[in-house]
């Protein structure tokens, strides 16, 4: 038995009127889709007017391969991944923002102890946007966007050992970062784990 995804009909009309070039059908895929779509720039392209160029080329990419959309599968999804990989040939082409590492300040652990569970999702997406480029490209397909180690080699043109490597890492500093962010949320029970 083959499960099929009832898509709403106004995505599937909006999609088949752009197909067809109607300019305000693609104003409302733009409308629809570009605050999320722009968020997934700017978790890669700290620049906002470079990442900004990067969905503006995104969606014209979405609008160019519409025909190969077959209405199958999340087309939010597709759109993302289209924008992701906008993201990766930007960097691609930028190397010298991939090759920041800080390898000194990942290597040192932190202590565990001091971590709390308070912080919020949007606490933790300012640490991941502080991470190096390399790292925070690796962390953002593996860990937010769903990747294989494989797969990200294949995308970013690296040996799937540096892929797991820059995650290690980047997971590392990120712990970093957590800790000294409990430091200053909690200065005097630094040295107390609280339940």
């Amino acid at each position: 038995m083959i499960l099929q995804i009832n898509r709403s009909a106004t995505e599937e009309t909006l999609v088949e009127k752009c197909r067809k070039n109607d300019s305000k059908a693609q104003r409302a895929l733009y409308d629809r889709y570009a605050s999320k779509m722009y968020a997934i720039c700017t978790r890669y392209i700290k620049d906002s007017s470079e990442a900004e160029d990067i969905l503006i080329t995104g969606f014209m990419k979405v609008f160019e391969k519409l025909e190969q959309f077959q209405m199958q599968g999340s087309f939010e999804g597709w759109i993302r991944k289209i924008m992701v990989n906008e993201c990766l040939g930007y960097i691609r082409k930028n190397k010298n923002m991939y090759l920041e590492v800080e390898i000194e300040k990942a290597d040192r652990e932190p202590d565990y102890q001091l971590l709390h569970t308070s912080l919020e999702e949007q606490d933790l997406l300012v640490m991941i946007d502080q991470l190096p480029m390399g790292y925070k490209t690796i962390f953002n397909l593996y860990a937010i966007e769903g990747y294989s180690h494989k797969e990200i080699a294949d995308l970013m043109g690296i040996s799937e050992n540096t892929s797991k490597s820059q995650l290690s890492r980047a997971r590392i500093h990120l712990q970093n970062l957590l800790a000294k962010s409990e430091r200053a949320i909690h200065p005097i029970n630094a040295n107390h784990h609280e339940s």
